[in-house]
This record gives structure tokens, sequence and C-alpha cells, in this order.
């Protein structure tokens, strides 16, 4: 089981890298990126400080994976993932409250309108949310063999 772990970690941290280091660049060079369901914002914020928490999350699963059953090495894996939920909540909230308001016709925005919000494209750090709640799993497993 430890193996599957390195290796699921291994891999999420690599992507989790790359998405903080793109989300860094297309800060950097201010312009903006989308392909399919992904879209790396662009704004200073979420952008900068966004795609540098994405890189050390990725920086803790990738040195967490070489002794994943020691609990140091184990807790670095946990970090990487608080991190990536960290980012994905902030996301979400903003996505929340980017959905209620109506434009400049309405207050309130319509159903419809509410829906359409909630759909694609979705910053990296969504799109890595539910790969990063397989730790939960670990963390379960682990307080079972204490």
């Amino acid at each position: 089981m430890e193996k599957r772990g390195k290796v699921f970690f291994g891999i999420l941290g690599v992507v989790t890298l790359a998405f903080g280091i793109v989300d860094l660049v297309v800060t950097i060079g201010k312009g903006s990126f989308s392909i399919g369901i992904l879209e790396i914002p662009n704004d200073g914020f979420r952008g900068g400080w966004g795609g540098f928490v994405l890189l050390s999350a990725g920086i803790f699963y990738l040195s967490g994976v070489k002794k994943f059953s020691e609990i140091h090495q184990f807790s670095k894996v946990v970090m990487g993932s608080m991190l990536l939920w960290i980012i994905a909540g902030a996301d979400i909230f903003a996505r929340i409250c980017e959905s209620i308001p109506g434009g400049e016709e309405r207050w309130f925005n319509t159903g419809k309108g509410f829906l359409e919000a909630y759909g694609p494209p979705y910053p990296p750090a969504m799109l890595l949310l539910p790969f990063s709640l397989v730790i939960i799993y670990y963390i379960l497993k682990r307080n079972r063999e204490i």
C-alpha cells in the first residue's frame, strides 16, 4: 500500500508543481490562459499568491514521498494537501460570491445564471482538489495501525 501512495502522491506532486509554475508564469507575463476546462487566472492575488502556494504544495508532495511511511515525511504530504485545500477553498468561495449578484440589471442572479456560474473552466486547484482528498484515506489507515 505504501508503494501506491508514493506513486500517487509523486504524480500529484509533479502536476501540482507544474500548475504552480504555470500559474506564476501567466501572472508575471500579464496574459491569460484557458484551455478546455482549465483556466489559469492572471490576477496578482490569486495568480501570484495562489501560484506560489501551489508551487509550495508540489514541493511538499515531492519531498514527502521518499519515505512515505515515516511520520515526518507523511506529514509533508498532508501539508501539501492542506495547502491545496486552502487555495481550492478560496477558489470555491470566490465562485460562490461571484454567482450571487445578477449584474447591472438586477440585484440577484437568476436561477439559470446562478447555476451557469459553477460550470467550467476551473482553476488548477479546483481540478486537483478531488485527487488531494486521497490523503484522508491514508490518514485514517495510519490511525487504525497505531
